[in-house]
């Protein structure tokens, strides 16, 4: 039985929850019995244990601990939508249904681990939790699912979370040290956390490893073994399965349909005083619609707002005669996600100035494209667009030296208009696996099954000197998801129109 008050921001100061035993027992009876349907295995259940022995094979003998969060507060006692870690997602395969709390521990048995799944099962209707706990009621928040339907889906050993109370009695059981030691070194098994994803969880781990190392706890942890976790964690998802690489071409088509909902939405979104909301709403009615939610903050950046790089608080007009570049990806229920961006002529069609600046940033996407292949260097991606860029810059005399000195290690003059990258890697998170090293990520090979973004751009800010007046406000992106095949590439949003005359095509046809 709970008292309702389990949950940390339960609100028993202005609760009207009836308590009278009277109340209790008629609330806990006459309910039908629930069907127990058998749960099919989802498909990426076998993905997910071929990651699980890969990382199991960097980590013998030690126990992982690798929590999906809590649920984050937003104000008072709201919390923002629920998303999981995407470390736990990736190694589950549990995505938006994900019950918030959920750990996964890897314990070592023998030459491997044992995976068993945490979390925080239905409660019974003999408890008054799930019509009293307004944070985790199922009255509240609706129905969790049994540890059998879990484990039947995910193919996982499940445990209720309160047994994980066992697992950090055996942490501290195995960093215990002998007095007569007068040592500080761990008796046994090592264990290490996912740091950024549960701060009560990492704070319990290191006060067990404080207690361990010294008698007066005057002693700073050292993180640096949990940081080797998280670097690995996001260097096993740089190479895409199958089943990932399908699940960013469905994120894909679905953000494509969103663009198509904005551009057939343009005149509502021109005659709004705040439109680049507008745009933001249409996208993201597209996106909880087909998938999740949206993978990022829409940028809708209409005018000189394209020039901001991040810009979200998209609430200035959409006028024709300006641009609008929209940086927007539909999250799966998988949580997958794609990054595109397209900058669009509002009034329909481009002007000469407005064409010159987009077919350059084009020209530039593709001649970075053109390079991908198994076996170059990542940051190669990004020397082939600045090429172009340079060239351009300096073709309409807006560089004060040539293209080629302004393209020396010790120059740059060209990117003071496009002061970002041209890439980064796609999958679970936007910016994906951010932190694996730099000799795998940026100074990385490239191979066939990763899955990137070629985004290059152009921002002429409106108060810049530099260039005419005639550039001044305009602001180019055009985003693309790259996958890398056996013996090139294939861009899996070539689908949503790229050149200029395409896009004027694409805008009257909507």
């Amino acid at each position: 039985m709970t008292d309702g008050k389990d949950a940390p921001r339960a609100t028993e100061n202005r609760s009207t929850t009836p308590a009278s035993d009277t109340f209790r027992q008629y609330i806990s009876s006459q309910w039908a019995d629930r069907p127990h349907a058998e749960v099919p295995e989802r498909p990426v259940a076998a993905r997910a244990a071929e990651r699980r022995a890969r990382l199991s094979a960097l980590y013998p003998g030690v126990r992982l601990v690798l929590p999906a969060g809590p649920a984050k507060q937003r104000s008072n006692d709201t919390d923002y939508p629920y998303r999981a870690h995407s470390a736990f997602a990736h190694l589950t395969g549990w995505g938006a249904d994900t019950v918030a709390g959920s750990v996964l521990v890897l314990e070592p048995v023998g030459d491997g681990h044992a995976a068993t799944l945490y979390f925080r099962e239905g409660a019974g209707r003999d408890s008054d939790e799930f019509y009293a706990n307004p944070e985790i009621g199922e009255f509240w928040t609706g129905p969790r699912p049994s540890l059998a339907e879990v484990a039947s889906a995910l193919g996982l050993a499940t445990a209720g979370l309160d047994a994980l109370d066992a697992v950090f009695a055996l942490i501290g059981a195995d960093l215990a040290v002998d007095p007569a030691d007068g040592g500080a070194a761990s008796t046994g098994v090592e264990t290490l956390i996912v740091r950024e994803a549960d701060r009560a969880l990492t704070d319990r781990l290191d006060g067990l490893r404080l207690l361990a190392g010294t008698t007066d706890g005057d002693i700073e942890v050292d993180p640096a073994r949990d940081d080797e976790l998280a670097r690995d964690l996001s260097e096993l998802r740089l190479v895409k399965d199958d089943w990932e690489i399908a699940e960013l071409r469905r994120a894909v088509a679905a953000t494509q349909q969103g663009f198509d909902d904005v551009i057939g939405d343009l005149p509502a979104i021109v005659a709004h005083p705040r439109g680049e909301r507008l745009v933001e709403g249409t996208f993201n009615r597209r996106a909880r619609a087909e998938g999740n939610t949206v993978g990022y903050d829409t940028i809708a950046a209409s005018g000189p707002h394209a020039c901001i790089l991040h810009w979200t608080r998209n609430d200035g007009p959409v006028v024709p005669g300006d641009l609008i570049l929209i940086d927007a990806g539909v999250e799966l229920e998988s949580y997958y996600t794609a990054d595109i961006t397209r900058t669009l002529p509002v009034s329909g069609t481009f002007t000469d100035v407005q064409r010159r600046v987009y077919e350059a940033v084009r020209e530039a996407a593709d001649a970075a494209f053109a390079i991908v292949k198994p076996g170059i260097r990542f940051r190669e991606i990004h020397a082939a667009a600045m090429q172009v860029i340079a060239q351009k810059t300096a073709e309409w005399g807006l560089l004060p030296v040539s293209a080629e000195e302004s393209l020396a290690p010790d120059a740059g003059y060209h990117r003071r208009y496009m002061v970002h990258g041209t890439s980064h890697h796609l999958g679970l998170d936007v910016h994906d696996c951010g932190q694996a090293r730099r000799e795998f990520y940026m100074d990385g090979i490239v191979e066939a099954g990763m899955v990137f973004t070629i985004e290059p751009g152009l921002y002429f800010q409106p108060d810049d000197l530099t260039v005419p007046e005639e550039y001044r406000g305009i602001g180019v992106r055009i985003e693309d998801n790259i996958l890398v095949t056996a013996d090139g590439a294939e861009n899996l949003s070539a689908g949503i129109p790229r050149t200029a005359d395409a896009v004027e095509a694409w805008m009257r046809s909507r």
